[in-house]
């Protein structure tokens, strides 16, 4: 099978497991309604991250659908019936990862506005200027696609769901702002703390919105290669 019909076989499971259109759906409202709670008992130290301050759950949603995604095919032998289909593991694993990132970039940027227009509806006056908040729109669809991948990629190194979530979900939570207390610099280089530099007004630490972006982006070509590597050269 080509890619264009591994792509699309892809698509199906995307749209009719029901867990992933529902991920989908709550990274939307889950980003928008805490950014809105958030808004409105924020400083206007940074107007910025006040109107986006939801992405640090919203993001729970990404990397809930890109582990589910990918952990469904390691339940009931699946993989196997996948792999008779597209014998070429790596041309299937391209696929896959093209299906997760298509619709979590445009759930993403359907986050991003809707975070967008409700986050300056309740800073009203104190609300970050449209070019601004554009430039922190696309960040956070860009950010929410990249932190799906990424755990896409781990998902597909552990082959479990249960399993990367138990890892992902304590380290964006709580994890990640520990170290981000005890050491700032470090901190900056996480997965989803470099992504996040695009949702601030300004930047004290070393990486700015888009090297950010960047740093977010090698993670998760990272995991996916891991990922890769892990399918080749083990059983289905």
């Amino acid at each position: 099978m080509s890619f264009a019909p591994a792509l699309h076989a892809e698509w199906i499971k995307i749209r009719t497991l029901r867990s992933l259109p529902a991920a989908l759906a709550a990274m939307v409202v889950v980003t928008a309604a805490f950014s809105a709670l958030g808004a409105a008992d924020a400083d206007d130290s940074d107007r910025l991250f006040s109107a986006f301050f939801g992405i640090n759950f919203g993001q729970v949603a990404a990397v809930a659908f890109g582990t589910t995604a990918v952990s469904a095919e390691f339940r009931g032998g699946a993989l196997r019936l996948t792999l008779s289909a597209v014998p070429d593991r790596r041309r299937w694993f391209a696929a896959k990862a093209t299906a997760i990132a298509l619709p979590a970039l445009a759930a993403g940027l359907l986050t991003g506005c809707v975070t967008l227009l409700a986050g300056r509806a309740v800073l009203g006056a104190s609300a970050p200027g449209w070019a601004e908040g554009l430039r922190g729109a696309v960040g956070c669809g860009l950010h929410l696609t990249l932190m799906a991948l990424f755990a896409a990629g781990l998902a597909t190194v552990l082959r479990s769901g249960v399993a990367t979530l138990s890892v992902l979900v304590p380290f964006l939570l709580i994890v990640s702002f520990v170290i981000g207390d005890l050491s700032a610099g470090v901190a900056d280089y996480l997965p989803d703390r470099a992504g996040q530099a695009a949702l601030h007004s300004s930047w004290e630490g070393t990486l700015g919105p888009w090297s950010g972006l960047a740093v977010s982006a090698l993670w998760a070509a990272a995991a996916l290669l891991a990922g890769g590597w892990s399918l080749a050269r083990r059983d289905a």
